[in-house]
């Protein structure tokens, strides 16, 4: 079972399983590449499982786990995360090893019997608070609570002698283990739409990380991390603070019948002419809104250009400024385009969503544009690309 790309130590096993037919995670983000869900085996005096799987991938976990254990009882069950793709083995684990005790903090346990019905769970339990250690033998776990990082009973897990940090969905990844991908094209697409708006929790945890010495990560979603720990941490750091990660204007356009698109392209055009590094253009109607999402907090500006509808703005952009608001997004320079033959509303609507998020700078003028792109609609755009800049 062991291969190379997920050999952990001579003492911890993988045992996770990688998800190559599930369409989307959450029942809302694509996974061209599927997912992995990630399972490891302390093995030491005691025996240690950090976490189950989902569902999904019981049977193959099952066969991974009593291959790892080679005939012995797993003593330990650690609980970093309640969510259904790492906890939903934890009855049937319980159930196969009555002798197993579970590890997880005071949130762990008040959630427990919401999801599970554990015989015996107040005698199972080994309640664990912040900075509390487990001794398994040579391997000393030590726990740090990670409330928000997404749930609010997440907690992490210190190995101390071979200095591992078990970092719950931190530092995850959507696309399976053997997906012939760079770590950050699926691991900022999966932190700032899941963990986003928690930058907040994200950065108290970067601060305790701060004082361990660590070697590597395994987080629960994704790939081992061994090497060059600064750059995983350091992307982390940018991400929780909202700062922008890149110099580069986001162009997103909600677009009924193709002439706002005409006029985001022309601006796109225009800002390409000035020497700008980075513009992106998307179609929030057809194109994934969680690159979308992902994009409007990589770069420094973005340029919203929808058609006004029913008064208001059109849908897809309603849902972007939702999800943008919902995720926490701030420190931005933005553009408004708005498009309405007989009644322009969009720029309004779209400016009421943006005057309650914090720190962005609307740049002028509202560009309004009447059905389709004209001479003055250009040069109205040529005023707000310089303005941009």
């Amino acid at each position: 079972m062991k291969n190379n790309k997920m050999y952990i130590s001579e003492s911890i096993e993988y045992i996770g399983v990688d998800d190559k037919n599930i369409d989307l995670f959450e029942s809302q983000y694509v996974l061209p590449n599927g997912i992995s869900y990630n399972s490891y085996l302390i093995k030491d005096e005691k025996y240690v499982i950090m976490d189950t799987v989902d569902k999904r991938k019981t049977d193959e976990w099952l066969e991974n786990l009593e291959e790892a254990l080679s005939g012995r009882k797993p003593d330990y069950l650690v609980v970093s995360h309640l969510e259904p793709d790492h906890a939903y083995n934890i009855e049937l684990l319980a159930n196969k090893y009555p002798d197993m005790k579970i590890v997880g903090n005071d949130k762990t346990f008040a959630f427990i019997p919401q999801f599970f019905n554990i015989q015996n769970l107040n005698e199972r339990k080994i309640v664990v608070k912040e900075g509390d250690e487990l001794n398994i033998g040579k391997h000393v776990l030590q726990f740090f609570m990670a409330p928000m990082v997404h749930w609010p009973e997440v907690m992490v897990t210190y190995e101390k002698t071979e200095k591992i940090l078990f970092s719950a969905d931190g530092f995850g990844t959507f696309g399976t283990i053997d997906t012939d991908e760079k770590w950050i094209e699926e691991a900022r697409r999966y932190y700032i739409n899941i963990v986003g708006k928690y930058g907040m929790q994200v950065q108290a945890l970067l601060k305790k990380a701060s004082t361990l010495d660590i070697k590597m990560i395994c987080p629960l979603h994704g790939p081992v991390l061994k090497e060059n720990l600064e750059y995983y941490i350091e992307k982390y750091n940018v991400w929780s603070s909202y700062k922008p990660e890149e110099e580069g204007v986001l162009i997103a356009y909600a677009s009924i019948h193709g002439n706002t698109k005409e006029v985001a392209k022309k601006l796109a055009d225009i800002l390409k002419q000035k020497d700008i590094k980075n513009v992106v253009l998307t179609d929030l109607a057809r194109d994934d809104m969680s690159i979308a999402i992902e994009n409007a907090f990589r770069y420094d500006k973005m340029v919203l250009a929808s058609s006004s509808y029913n008064f208001e703005v059109f849908p897809p952009m309603d849902n972007f400024l939702r999800q943008l608001k919902g995720k926490n997004y701030q420190n931005r320079k933005i553009g408004i385009i708005e498009n309405g033959t007989w009644a322009p509303t969009a720029g309004k609507c779209i400016k009421e969503v943006l005057d309650s998020m914090k720190d962005l700078t609307i740049c002028e003028p509202i560009v309004t544009v009447r059905s389709r792109l004209n001479e003055e609609t250009e040069k109205c755009l040529e005023t707000l690309a310089n303005n941009l800049l």
